[in-house]
């Protein structure tokens, strides 16, 4: 089990964050919470990687706040500022968890995986990326210019990250020669999250599929952070 901290911000605040994993010689993975907010299922994402032989650390976007349904959290989410969370929040945590020289990257489901991406473009700090069925809209930068190993998992039949906009992702990263992996799942968004907090309808677990792309991703983290 982890533990809630306090870490630095680049501009000199500070911010909260569930810290699980004790060596901090390991190297690091940044878990970037759903519209849902650190939710137990966010913990347990960290929790897994700590007992992998990581440190794993969800920066608490929300400052303690969660969502029980989809509305509520889509309110969350539209309060949120994209900019501070992924150049102050997500960059500081990455910064807490390189401090011994060690290598880290960053991984996030819906809201978390459009914040994966903007990290991957525009944080120099983290090493490399896995990104869990979600992306910013264009304008927010051109993932063709990332630099860092990047893995990500999309569902077919998402309706909110349609699989149609996902593709112009995956495009993107092939004309900028990006070091990717990009993985199809026949599901539908969210299909990793086998405890959604609302009763609203967005609950679409896939129990193989999620296995399948939690293999993937340490698969790739040991590849590129150890």
């Amino acid at each position: 089990m982890g533990t809630t901290i306090e870490f630095a911000r680049p501009d000199g605040k500070t911010a909260p964050g569930y810290l699980a994993g004790t060596d901090d010689k390991a190297p690091g993975i940044v878990v970037i919470e759903e519209w849902w907010g650190v939710t137990p299922s966010m913990k347990k994402i960290a929790d897994d990687y700590a007992a992998l032989g990581y440190r794993a650390l969800v920066p608490d976007l929300y400052r303690g706040r969660t969502a029980a349904v989809g509305d509520e959290a889509n309110h969350l989410m539209e309060g949120l500022n994209f900019q501070d969370a992924f150049s102050q929040d997500v960059r500081g945590a990455l910064q807490y968890l390189k401090q011994n020289g060690k290598k880290a990257g960053v991984t996030g489901y819906c809201m978390g995986g459009a914040l994966t991406l903007l990290t991957a473009m525009h944080v120099k700090e983290a090493d490399a990326a896995v990104c869990f069925y979600g992306f910013p809209p264009s304008e927010a930068g051109d993932p063709g210019t990332i630099e860092i190993p990047l893995q990500c998992h999309f569902a077919k039949h998402d309706e909110f990250f349609t699989a149609q906009a996902a593709s112009q992702i995956e495009q993107r990263l092939q004309d900028g020669k990006v070091p990717h992996e990009v993985y199809w799942y026949d599901a539908e968004h969210g299909f990793c999250n086998p405890n959604p907090l609302g009763q609203s309808g967005l609950g679409h677990y896939n129990a193989q599929a999620a296995h399948e792309a939690w293999e993937r991703a340490v698969r790739f983290w040991n590849n590129t952070l150890r």
